[in-house]
């Protein structure tokens, strides 16, 4: 089971790094929307305990 983890995580590593070097601009892009998705919930997350508290 830890020998197919390392595996894995191995072939996501060599995944991204060659997305990366390949096409720089949509891994960017990629990145942004990460972001702004992980910004939008925590947005939401505290809009919903202050409506909880009020």
């Amino acid at each position: 089971m830890a020998t197919a983890k390392k595996i894995a995580v191995f072939v996501i590593v060599i995944f991204v790094t060659w997305t990366i070097i390949a096409t720089p601009k949509r891994a960017a892009g990629l990145v942004q929307i990460g972001f702004e998705g992980i910004s939008t919930a925590a947005h939401s997350v505290g809009e919903f305990m202050t409506q909880l508290v009020s």
